[in-house]
């Protein structure tokens, strides 16, 4: 048996059950990844994400060559491309894990139905939640549209299954179909930040769990809302390129908190799986309602009074807009590719709520630039800054970006990294530079509209406006 093992978002070799399945059963097996832009159009991977992506790739060939094996990548619709190499190679059998954005569970349908109705075995599998979204219903038979009972259902059901560990060898073909050569790298190198950051791959992902075990879990419950330091699990690229499974960080996070048993450690892990579950929240809302990547799931803010004022949003892209907390949060994906989850919060209500931009505007410029860009995610994300979507915080709920850098940072570590300009402000106006008396601005050699912008808005005034426009919704 000659099996085609079609890599997508699970670009790993351990505890991945579409090549775990053809370890066991095929006498010949042959690992692919097609890049097909055009069939994810429009939610093709953005700048950021495929420069993640060349690197994973590499980073898969080499495990896979490891084993005996390789990548074949080829390009265009995954569906003739298969059937191309189905041509080559006389494969029987073709094996995937599942994806579940709307358009490509219609598109891996089509072709499944296409392989079957050829004669063809085709199998696949799941191997990036812990629970399939079809299965989670409240008890009317509907999905949910609140979090907690979502989470609290999920407790009760069976445990995650154990993770499998990776093949110990994967039988070549005796020829290899050609691969061809994939650059997706930009012309223009602005992403030596996002190398400088990351370790891109699955042994990436592996340093990162174990970081988060050794170094962060018992004070995750605290520093995940601190960005000036390195507080949270930096998981995300990975779980979203499947270099590791959710089942691995269940079961590592479990078995901490048992070997270390204190009451800190299992209220830490409590707090971190409860964010593996709040991802499979996401998805669970993305294959229930397939409309709100672009369409707000509560209906009536289809037709909110968005007012929209030129420049607003190339400044907010650009992290120069007056208010130092978003435009640490902005420089930091720019350079990064990623940025802390309570900054995504700040900056994401920044743009709906003080700039009247519409929120979709937000979602696509963190589609483009994040390492991390999940549609399911990003789109519960900015739903839920934006109060249109399934358990949303409400419009009114409105960010102050100064009292939040200084709750949250309040020595101002996280501007001075990203906002150096400011570095040398007091920490009482680092958030505040606007209303920072002369002298100390002099002091520090801050020079308002020079080297750091004045506030685009007025909180106060752009709050008002905020509460005004809610206002006319709710009166039509």
């Amino acid at each position: 048996m000659t099996t085609i093992v079609w890599y997508r978002s699970d670009l790993r070799i351990t505890d991945n059950p579409a090549l775990s399945y053809a370890a066991k059963n095929a006498h010949t097996i042959i690992p692919v990844y097609i890049y097909s832009p055009d069939d994810e159009a429009p939610w093709a991977p953005g700048g950021a994400s495929r420069v993640w992506l060349h690197h994973s790739l590499n980073s898969l060939d080499t495990s896979l060559q490891a084993k005996g094996s390789r990548l074949i990548i080829r390009r265009g619709a995954a569906g003739p491309v298969l059937d191309q190499l189905i041509k080559e190679t006389g494969a029987d059998t073709v094996v995937w894990n599942r994806r579940y954005e709307p358009h490509v569970i219609d598109r891996d349908a089509k072709i499944k139905a296409s392989l079957k109705a050829a004669g063809l075995e085709a199998k696949s599998f799941n191997s990036t939640l812990l629970f399939q979204p079809w299965e989670i219903k409240n008890k009317s038979g509907n999905p949910f549209l609140v979090f907690t009972p979502f989470y609290r259902h999920c407790l009760k059901l069976e445990s995650p299954r154990a993770p499998s560990t990776a093949p110990r060898h994967l039988p070549p073909p005796e020829t290899w179909p050609d691969s061809e050569p994939l650059d997706l790298l930009p012309e223009i190198p602005w992403d030596t930040g996002i190398q400088e950051s990351w370790t891109i791959g699955e042994d990436g992902a592996t340093e990162a769990l174990e970081q988060l075990l050794d170094q962060r879990l018992e004070t995750y419950s605290e520093g995940r809302d601190r960005p000036g330091q390195i507080g949270t699990s930096r998981l995300s690229p990975y779980l979203h390129f499947g270099q590791i499974s959710p089942h691995q960080i269940w079961e590592a996070v479990t078995e901490h908190a048992a070997a270390e048993d204190t009451a800190t450690t299992h209220a830490a892990s409590e707090d971190y799986l409860r964010e593996i579950i709040w991802r499979e929240y996401a998805y669970h809302l993305l294959f229930h309602f397939s409309h709100t990547p672009t369409k707000p799931l509560k209906e009536q803010y289809a037709d909110f009074p968005w007012n929209e004022r030129t420049g607003h949003y190339d400044a907010w892209c650009r992290g120069q807009t007056g208010y130092p907390m978003v435009d640490a949060g902005m420089r930091e994906l720019w350079h990064t590719g990623w940025m802390h989850n309570r900054v995504r919060m700040i900056v994401a209500s920044f743009l709906v709520k003080h700039l009247l931009i519409p929120w979709q505007k937000g979602a696509a410029w963190f589609w483009d630039t994040l390492v991390d860009a999940d549609l399911a995610s990003n789109t519960m994300g900015w739903q839920w800054t934006a109060g249109c979507g399934a358990d949303a915080a409400p419009f009114f709920r409105i960010f102050n970006p100064t009292s939040q850098g200084a709750k949250f940072d309040g020595k101002g570590a996280y501007v001075r990294t990203w906002c150096p300009e400011l570095a040398h402000l007091p920490d009482k106006w680092i958030y505040d530079p606007s209303n920072a008396p002369a002298e100390v601005l002099q002091q520090a050699g801050v020079v308002l509209g020079e080297t750091y912008p004045e506030p685009i808005v007025d909180h106060k005034e752009a709050r008002t406006k905020a509460l005004n426009a809610l206002e006319a919704i709710k009166m039509t």
